[in-house]
């Protein structure tokens, strides 16, 4: 068995994707290294003909090309594409990017080898840019504190950006999948506390380079993204953390969802109504203290 796969949802990006592709089968030792490439079209109706004839031309590479039976949402979508798959290590890449560096592989399998402590890493954590300029996107570094950590090639940290990242398969079996209940936005801090609880570490590396097309002036969020950002991210704080983040998250991130939505009080009251359902709906599963240990060492953001 060779050890990588890539996983890519796509959703509505044909041009993006094909590009993507592209960009794998131009890798070092991309022959030899890929186990499987597997592209989930997340029900888009667009028109992704080329990427099917790209495919079937590059029988070189190991692609997939798998229609979903419907929109599957983020963390439904990734379970899905993950049950089609074997290779050891899972590289998941968002459709709207593509690998700088032509020897991403091979240095991802040698930064997986890194261990800091006694934590074996479950996750390494690409260095993003942005597509157009070049400069580093901040939304998508794995740890709150950019400003000091910016500059660093390797450190451990408590989260990651799921469209920027590899991951050991073990994990999954050891910890389960993405939540279901998650359509958009916060399954990988669920994930990533299951996984600080068994035991590994998610750590970042620069030797791992994705170019984003996200704009650097962001997207725009619409409201029901923003309050499954806001309720979600409740739901995690009160399935695994201490009480009190629970209560810091939910009221913080119901003023984020004022300011970003323009003061919306009537989604902000219908926020509410989910997120006070939140105790009695949801079973707490708290994090170990060994794990409450680790957070703390690498500076982890718990509050909201």
């Amino acid at each position: 068995m060779k050890p990588l796969s890539f996983v890519i949802i796509t959703y509505n990006r044909p041009a993006d994707m094909l590009e993507l592709a592209e960009n794998i089968s131009s890798l070092d030792k991309a022959e030899e290294l890929l186990e499987e490439v597997i592209i989930v079209n997340n029900a888009s109706t667009k028109d992704y003909s080329a990427v099917k004839e790209f495919v079937q031309d590059h029988t070189g590479i190991p692609f997939r090309f798998v229609d979903a039976p419907e929109n599957l949402g983020v963390a439904k979508g990734r379970n899905y594409a993950l049950q089609l798959g074997i290779a050891p290590y899972v590289i998941m890449i968002d459709d709207d990017a593509v690998l700088q560096n032509k020897n991403a592989l091979t240095n991802l399998l040698e930064v997986f080898e890194t261990t800091v402590g006694n934590r074996p890493t479950a996750i390494i954590c690409f260095k993003v840019l942005y597509y157009d300029n070049l400069e580093m996107q901040v939304n998508a570094f794995p740890h709150k504190n950019f400003s000091s950590l910016r500059d660093k090639d390797f450190f451990q940290t408590y989260y990651y950006a799921g469209g920027a990242h590899a991951i050991r398969r073990e994990v999954f079996a050891k910890t389960g999948n993405y939540p279901v209940d998650f359509f958009y936005g916060m399954e990988e801090y669920d994930l990533s506390y299951r996984i600080l609880d068994h035991g590994y570490a998610i750590a970042y590396s620069d030797k791992v380079v994705m170019l984003h097309k996200e704009s650097p002036l962001g997207r725009k969020t619409k409201k029901e993204k923003m309050a499954m950002l806001w309720i979600n991210k409740s739901k995690v704080a009160w399935r695994y953390l201490p009480v009190r983040y629970y209560f810091s998250t939910a009221f913080l991130w119901s003023l984020e969802y004022l300011g970003k939505t323009g003061l919306d009080i009537g989604g902000w009251f219908r926020g509410w109504k989910h997120i006070l359902k939140i105790p009695s709906a949801e079973k707490r599963v708290p994090v170990k203290k060994s794990t409450l240990e680790y957070l703390s060492s690498v500076d982890a953001r718990l509050w909201y």
